[in-house]
């Protein structure tokens, strides 16, 4: 009875499954500022389509930027058409026969905002009209304003069926005769894009602007990074010549005290000591600036130490000089030797004083006895 309980569940823990999965992806793409980024973009690129027309069918999508549109199978000049309409809020839609044209002029009212819309059709041998006026607001002055533009627009254009370019110069001239009563505001047609383009346009142009100061201000961030890791190595190449060259000082130093080190003999074997020392953390070193800079004070401290040895170890000389002393050159070995023929010396003319005072004292007896 489990396994028959627990097999219903199972598609639906899948199905659940399956539905968590976008939810996480969503939130973690919501969560982070790129994915709100993302989105924002997304919502601005759907919301400019939309205004654009992106949804308008091929009517409202002509009339956007022209005044005039045909049907296919309508014969008409369009250049000519626009260049009679010109640049007045007035659009005409010539449909072919039988379509319906409410139903047309509802299709462009996005499109032709501000406009006063004429939509027309050939229906035997006179013009199947329908204004629609979209210039004023919803008050009753402007609805009857439209209701006499939308009556009057399209009088005497029957006359001219075979000829839509004549008729739509009835048409305009309908048009102008509105506009002397004030029945129809006078100006130009302006078509503007919509809200969501100029967000676009300015995007593009903020992008291309930030842009341009990221790469500006990296530029000059790289430049002084490279500047100061040129700097860096000029200055640890400098260190480390210096300390290359105290260094070699300080060998001489210890070179010249090795041939005279007589009573300063502990504080020379220190010395060398201390510099083999400072010999193998100069081979061990990895080049921090800082780090040569110490050895390299430690080589002068050493140096100091060194020339006050050599001092020393003059003084010693002048002091074994004046007392009428060869210099100490061997060290307390050669002292010992001294010291060691010294007493043989004196021996041997104690031992020879004694023989003749001996002497004397025998020949004295015998010549007593």
């Amino acid at each position: 009875m489990s396994r028959v309980a627990t097999r219903p569940d199972r598609p639906a823990a899948r199905r659940g499954a399956a539905v968590t999965v976008p939810r996480r992806l969503f939130g973690r793409l919501v969560g982070t500022a790129f994915g709100r980024a993302v989105l924002a973009c997304l919502a601005l690129a759907g919301w400019a389509l939309w205004t654009g027309g992106v949804l308008d069918g091929p009517a409202a999508r002509q009339v956007r930027g022209s005044s005039v549109y045909a049907a296919p199978g309508v014969d008409l000049d369009r250049a000519a058409a626009e260049r009679v309409i010109g640049n007045r809020r007035l659009v005409v839609l010539i449909m072919e026969p039988g379509a319906d044209l409410r139903e047309a002029c509802d299709d462009t009212e996005r499109a032709t905002q501000g406009t006063l819309v004429l939509a027309m059709s050939r229906d035997g041998e006179d013009w199947d009209t329908y204004g629609c006026s979209r210039l004023g607001g919803d008050g009753p002055r402007d609805l009857g304003r439209a209701m006499v533009a939308e009556t009057t627009i399209s009088r005497g254009a029957d006359a001219f069926v075979d000829r839509p370019v004549e008729a739509l110069k009835v048409i305009v001239l309908n048009y102008d005769r509105l506009v002397r009563a004030g029945l129809v505001p006078d100006g130009a047609r302006t078509i503007s894009p919509s809200l969501p383009r100029y967000l676009l346009a300015g995007g593009a142009v903020a992008g291309v602007v930030a842009g341009a100061a990221v790469l500006w201000f990296g530029g000059r961030r790289a430049g002084r990074l490279a500047d100061a890791r040129r700097a860096g190595r000029d200055a640890r190449a400098d260190e480390r010549a210096a300390l290359g060259a105290a260094t070699a000082v300080l060998a001489q130093q210890i070179i010249d005290l090795d041939g005279y080190v007589g009573p300063v003999a502990p504080a020379y074997r220190r010395l060398a000591a201390d510099y083999v020392g400072l010999l193998d953390e100069v081979s061990d070193l990895d080049g921090d600036a800082e780090a040569l800079r110490r050895l390299r004070e430690r080589v002068e401290e050493l140096s100091r130490r060194a020339a006050d040895l050599a001092d020393d170890a003059a003084s010693g000389r002048r002091a074994d000089r004046a007392g009428g002393r060869k210099p100490d050159r061997t060290g307390a070995g050669s002292s010992g030797r001294r010291a060691a023929g010294r007493p043989d010396k004196v021996a041997t003319g104690r031992s020879g004083r004694a023989g003749a005072t001996a002497g004397k004292g025998r020949t004295r007896g015998r010549g007593r006895r």
